[in-house]
């Protein structure tokens, strides 16, 4: 038996030396270790001394080849579930394969394609909006901006009649704070202490009540209506399982349209916002997006059968998630031994896989930090290796809504450029903020025009 080889390690003594800056942004600290150790080696991140890995062929060892062996880590299903619920993003084992089945049908191309009209509906509606908004004030952060739209749209398709205005507001309120409070908790949880006695803990449990106190009442009071909506709470709703032929609780209901909530408008969000930067950044970009929306569209909105057909839409999408992946990392834990090319992973052993680092690698990809599109063409993907792009994770937890993002984000990005022009505010300063997604630190504060020549509402 060859000896196993040795992982390399970050000394602690770099870890407590810049403690603060790694809870703060881990990123950077992992980029840097990345290059100095490889694809997989040891570190602190916080209190816990974790696997940290990049390397395409390890990552699809521990989400496809292995999967059953690495489940998520306790941070997700304890810190995360307590405030989300216990949902597919939050779940393992037998109960996760049971959600998944009930609730994948909602996800098919086809039953997407009846929830196009929502996303273009909402869209469009938005713009209107838009438009009055800028002629008070042409200033706005677009990431504020993408994060109401992409709640609009998900609020819509999930729930049909069921957040108001004030309500979506505050929802996305206490989406965001209960993120920090997860985010702070994962990589600092020495300051618990200090949290409860300032109150913090208690304030944060009343936001989670808050959230139940609507969403329970929008499931109460769809469950005594005879009509029926067609919407993912109802398709949530009328689903059975096959063993029992019985539907999901209200505790169910919750914490599935929970996950949904925040998993449907995060990480969209983010990368329309992201995108909106990386473009106002490249005229020519921007000029090849319309001309193939003016190529496709004309004067039309977006339809089901357009979308195959803005292939180079989806490319800047797809380009902006490889540098901004909005899911920047996924940990799992080993529930056994294993080993990975030699590399020994003890039974408990937490490792996270740095998609962030993945895509920024010079290995697999030529000019990494470049903004570049073309490298999402069906002729330049064929020697990518398996699992060097994998912003909505892999195997069989793939994430049950990335047709649902890529739709979305599809069809807003079509939508907006040829109605308006976006370009960034002198001297803002664009950083990384990496909480359970990838957030631009200070926004993407731009000024907004609408497009000469724009045709002010397609029919």
């Amino acid at each position: 038996m060859p000896a196993s080889k040795i992982l390399p390690q970050v000394p602690v003594w770099r870890s407590l030396y810049r403690v603060n800056k790694i809870a703060d942004n881990p990123i950077p600290f992992m980029s840097d270790a990345t290059k100095k150790l490889g694809d997989i080696y040891e570190a602190y991140i916080g209190p816990r001394k974790v696997v940290i890995v990049s390397n395409p062929d390890y990552i699809q060892h521990i989400l496809q080849k292995n999967n059953k062996n690495y489940h998520k880590s306790k941070v997700v299903k304890e810190l995360l579930g307590s405030q989300l619920g216990q949902g597919l993003l939050t779940i393992d084992g037998d109960y996760w394969l049971k959600q998944r089945r009930l609730i994948q049908p909602g996800f098919y191309k086809q039953r997407l394609a009846e929830l196009i009209g929502i996303m273009t509906n909402e869209t469009e509606d938005f713009c209107a909006e838009l438009d009055l908004q800028i002629a008070q004030n042409p200033e706005a952060d677009v990431l504020k901006l993408m994060m109401h739209l992409t709640f609009r749209i998900v609020n819509k398709a999930l729930f049909s009649t069921g957040l108001q205005k004030e309500q979506l507001k505050r929802v996305d309120y206490i989406v965001t704070n209960l993120q920090k409070y997860v985010i702070t908790m994962a990589r600092q949880p020495y300051l618990y202490p200090w949290l409860k006695l300032t109150g913090k803990i208690k304030f944060y449990e009343s936001l989670r009540r808050e959230t139940d106190d609507i969403v329970y009442g929008i499931i109460k009071e769809r469950r005594e209506q005879k009509s029926g909506y067609n919407d993912l709470l109802d398709m949530l709703i009328n689903s059975r399982y096959e063993d029992t032929g019985e539907g999901m609780n209200d505790k169910q209901l919750r914490d599935e349209s929970m996950i949904l909530i925040v998993a449907g408008h995060e990480t969209s969000a983010n990368a329309l916002a992201w995108a909106l930067y990386l473009i106002s950044q490249r005229p020519d970009v921007e000029q090849k997006l319309l001309q193939e929306a003016e190529a496709v569209l004309g004067n039309r909105t977006p339809t089901f059968e357009d979308l195959p057909n803005l292939q180079y839409t989806r490319q800047v999408i797809q380009e902006t998630m490889r540098l901004y992946p909005p899911a920047w990392i996924i940990d799992r834990m080993a529930l056994e031994d294993d080993e990975i090319d030699g590399y020994k992973i003890p039974k408990d052993k937490v490792i996270l896989l740095f998609i962030y680092g993945t895509h920024h690698s010079p290995k697999y990809w030529s000019n990494p930090e470049t903004f570049n599109p073309d490298r999402f063409a069906k002729e330049n993907m064929k020697d990518l290796p398996n699992y060097a792009y994998f912003p909505f994770g892999g195997g069989p937890r793939l994430c049950i809504g990335n047709n649902f993002a890529l739709f979305e984000m599809q069809i807003v990005l079509a939508t907006l450029l040829r109605r308006f022009t976006f370009s960034l505010q002198p001297n803002h300063v664009i950083d990384l903020q990496p909480l359970v997604t990838l957030r631009p630190r200070y926004g993407v504060k731009m000024n907004i025009a609408q497009r000469v020549g724009a045709v002010a509402k397609p029919v």
